[in-house]
Formats: structure tokens, C-alpha cells, sequence
């Protein structure tokens, strides 16, 4: 098949080279936006008598046929024409001739693939962005019904204070609100017109790039064609704020691992996103969590690969670019593929409050209550420190916890110890008397699970 670019060529390309060349494989999923584009760039050269009306519109009739038929699985497309600009065009020539030769003056593949591919990542970022919204409805929900429930939280992975399971929840609300705002910034950026930067120095053609903005409803235009052909920032940042979901996915996937674990037993995974053994009868594995941990990985590797692509390209426009599309394709898919499992498994999961509270009654995380209540008692808070370290000392010696020493054995630390110790170091009265903004007190959490629906009201 002869090239659309052949005219300067004497001699075929080779059949490898055109494999080897070929995008089609992975691009064509932007064949919507490809036509959404082209429809609007046809219509701009005929208001501004780039190309007559007459032919403008008839390029745009069928660049709206074309669009039902791919829609409707009536076409299949060609490795011969590379990619989904040449494989589109193509087929409008053979379908309406002459005319359909014109759809290309005043732009290049370079600028047509830029605005493609914004377009069609800003669409996939509102739907991860939706993706995200029901993730933290899901934790607001989760945390609703385990305000009381109480559990040790952790530093270094040993025990340290206790809080509830719904204060913990919340802290991965907060990440995902975050990760919600990046996606945010990363569109507005994204949002931006490359359509009329040409191969890398616009064109003398009359173009409304503006119009064109506005028929597809970006924001505004690029200003340099230079950058505006072989900026690919918007593709690595998204690659940035995806990787950083798949982090806070996964590490509250982690914590459901060892959660679910025999040592722990805080949780149990429901059976529909569990696996078994295949020589193991007893064996029931957090799978799901585990692969949403391992798949973290590939989005990272896909950052690491884009970052690795562009660092030593000069501008404008080259062939290695097109290597930015299978990965950020595959991070958006990945992460699209996780967060709806994510979000049924947690709802899903059984919590043993039970086992949760007798955790957070293990490991002396009411130490640092029973040195707030020596300071209250009026001792400075260095002296407190080691006074309730050598309390918790002697109690591991005897394998006993902190409110199991009598009233004798606390004299023996301190003399300003009175029986009111007992109440001030139980688990609710140190996770309730945390009421600052932020602690995990029921009454401060239940305020915080409300911002939090505001939150997600707003959006929606």
C-alpha cells in the first residue's frame, strides 16, 4: 500500500519495518478523540476558507459515518497505515476522494497526536476521578460503622498507642482526597489545545486555533508550537499521581495482608476475593491484595520508563515519543482495573473487633496516657517518661499489662499515683480524650467521616 508520506521515496518500506513502525495496535483506542478532533479542525478550514464549505462539510458528514462504524465494529484497521491518524484518513479518502485529501492541510501527525492523546487521558482522568470518589465513599462508609471499634496503631510496626479502626480508615480518606486533587491539577494542566503547532512551526494558514479549543472544550491554547508539538509533561505527571494511588492502594493492601495473617487475625477476607492452595487444604490468601501490591510496581515501572524516554530528547517532535502511549495506557488501565476490587474487597472484609481490642490492650499503647496522667499530677514530662518506662519494665518482667498493677505496685513508682489511674489508662478513655482536630476521638472522627461527606457531596 502506498504511504500517505511516500512522495519523496523511491523504494517500499520493509514488511519488518512497517510492523516495527506500526501504533495501530495500541493508538486506535484513540479513535474516538482522533475523529472528535479531526471533525473540529475540518470545520475551522471551511469558516476560514482554508479549504471550501462544500468540502468541509462533506468530510465531516463522513468523519460522523466513519465514527458509528468503528463503534459499531464495522472496520477493521490496517498495520499498513500505522497508526489511527493515517488508518482514519485513509479510510475517509477512499470514501469521499478528492475532498477527503484536504482534512490534513494545516496540521501534522506530530500536533494530532498531542491533542489525541490529551484528550483522551483527560477523559480517563475524570472516570479514575469518579473511580476515586467511590473509593472514598467506601472508606467514609467502612469508617461509619467502626467509630468504637478499637485497635493498637502502629509505628515502626510495633505497637504504640491505641485508636479505632475508623480513625485508621480515615487516614487513607485523606490520601485519596489528595491523590483527587492531583488528578485535578494534572488535567487543568492537560487541558491545554496543541492543534495548529504543525511539525513543530504552525503553519501560514489562516487557523482559529481558538475555535478549535473551544469546539473541543479545552481551555485554552498552547503558545509555543516548539513545546506544544513535543511536550509530553501532562503524560508523565499523570504517571506521577497514578503511581501515587497504587501507593496508597497498596499499602493499605499490606495492612490487610498481615491483618488477615493467623499472628493478627484483625480481619478476614471475604471468600469471593480470597484464593486457595492447590496442595494446601487449610490455606485462604489475601490474593486480591496481593496483586493490587504487585501491580503497584508496573505503574511505577511505567513512570520510571516515560521519565527514561524523554530525558535526552531534544525538540522537537521524535520517533521515540511514541512509546509514551502503551505506558500510560497500561497505568491507566491498571489502576482503573484496581480500584473497584479494592473498594468491594474492603466492604467485604470481615472485622474481628474483639481480637482488634484485645491487640491495642497488648503491648503497653496506654504507656504514654499513663505518663500524660503523671504530668496532669504535676511531674514534668522527661521524669514521666521514666517513670512509666520503668512501670512498663517491671511489668514485662512479670508479663503483666500496665492496668494490671495494683495500687501498691504503683506506689512503688510514684506516690502521686491515686486510683483514678485505672480509668485514665483504660482503651477508651485514651482514645476519646484525643479531641484535638485531627485524634482519634469518637466524637472528633464522627465530625471528621462529615467533612468528609460534604466533601464528597460537592463533588458529585
Amino acid at each position: 500500500m502506498a504511504k500517505l508520506w511516500g512522495g519523496r521515496f523511491q523504494k517500499s518500506t520493509d514488511k519488518k519495518v512497517d510492523d516495527f513502525n506500526s501504533s495501530i495496535r495500541f493508538d486506535k483506542r484513540m479513535y474516538k478523540q482522533d475523529i472528535e478532533g479531526s471533525i473540529a479542525h475540518a470545520s475551522m478550514l471551511g469558516k476560514q476558507g482554508v479549504i471550501s464549505r462544500e468540502d468541509s462539510e462533506k468530510i465531516v458528514a463522513e468523519l460522523k459515518n466513519i465514527l458509528k462504524d468503528i463503534d459499531d465494529g464495522k472496520i477493521e484497521f490496517e498495520i499498513d497505515a500505522e497508526d489511527i491518524h493515517m488508518n482514519v484518513e485513509k479510510i475517509l479518502t477512499e470514501r469521499i476522494g478528492e475532498a477527503g485529501k484536504r482534512l490534513h492541510t494545516g496540521r501534522s501527525r506530530d500536533d494530532q497526536v498531542a491533542l489525541d492523546l490529551r484528550m483522551y487521558l483527560m477523559s480517563e482522568t475524570q472516570e479514575i476521578s469518579d473511580m476515586l470518589i467511590g473509593a472514598m465513599q467506601t472508606l467514609t462508609n467502612l469508617a461509619k460503622e467502626h467509630t468504637d471499634t478499637i485497635m493498637p496503631g502502629y509505628t515502626h510496626l510495633q505497637k504504640a498507642q491505641p485508636i479505632t479502626l475508623a480513625h485508621h480508615i480515615m487516614a487513607y480518606f485523606e490520601m485519596f482526597r489528595r491523590d483527587f486533587s492531583r488528578l485535578c491539577d494534572c488535567r487543568r494542566r492537560m487541558n491545554v489545545m496543541p492543534l495548529g503547532s504543525g511539525a513543530m512551526a504552525a503553519t501560514t494558514y489562516n487557523l482559529d486555533r481558538q475555535s478549535v479549543a473551544d469546539a473541543l472544550g479545552f481551555d485554552s491554547v498552547t503558545m509555543n508550537s516548539l513545546d506544544g508539538v513535543s511536550d509530553r509533561d501532562f503524560v508523565i505527571e499523570l504517571a506521577g499521581v497514578l503511581s501515587l494511588i497504587m501507593m496508597h492502594l497498596s499499602r493499605f493492601c499490606e495492612e490487610l495482608i498481615l491483618w488477615s495473617s493467623h499472628e493478627f487475625s484483625f480481619v478476614e477476607m471475604d471468600d469471593a476475593y480470597s484464593t486457595g492452595s492447590s496442595i494446601m487444604p487449610q490455606k485462604k490468601n489475601p490474593d486480591v491484595a496481593e496483586l493490587i501490591r504487585g501491580k503497584t510496581g508496573r505503574v511505577y515501572g511505567h513512570l520510571m520508563g516515560l521519565l527514561t524516554t524523554m530525558k535526552g530528547l531534544p525538540l522537537a517532535y521524535n520517533k521515540d515519543m511514541q512509546e509514551d502511549k502503551e505506558p500510560i495506557f497500561d497505568a491507566v488501565d491498571t489502576v482503573k482495573l484496581c480500584l473497584p476490587v479494592f473498594c468491594d474487597m474492603i466492604s467485604s472484609m470481615k472485622v474481628n473487633k474483639n481480637v482488634m481490642l484485645r491487640g491495642a490492650k497488648g503491648g503497653f499503647t496506654n504507656a504514654t496516657d499513663a505518663a500524660d496522667y503523671l504530668v496532669k499530677k504535676g511531674l514534668p514530662f522527661r521524669e514521666a517518661h521514666a517513670v512509666v518506662g520503668q512501670m512498663v519494665f517491671y511489668a514485662i518482667e512479670r508479663n503483666m499489662s500496665l492496668d494490671e498493677l495494683s495500687m501498691e505496685e504503683f506506689k512503688k513508682f510514684s506516690e502521686i499515683i491515686e486510683k483514678d489511674i485505672y480509668d485514665a489508662i483504660s482503651m477508651q478513655t485514651c482514645v476519646n480524650d484525643r479531641k484535638i482536630i485531627g485524634g482519634p476521638a469518637k466524637a472528633t472522627v464522627e465530625s471528621a467521616i462529615k467533612q468528609a461527606e460534604i466533601f464528597l457531596a460537592e463533588q458529585h
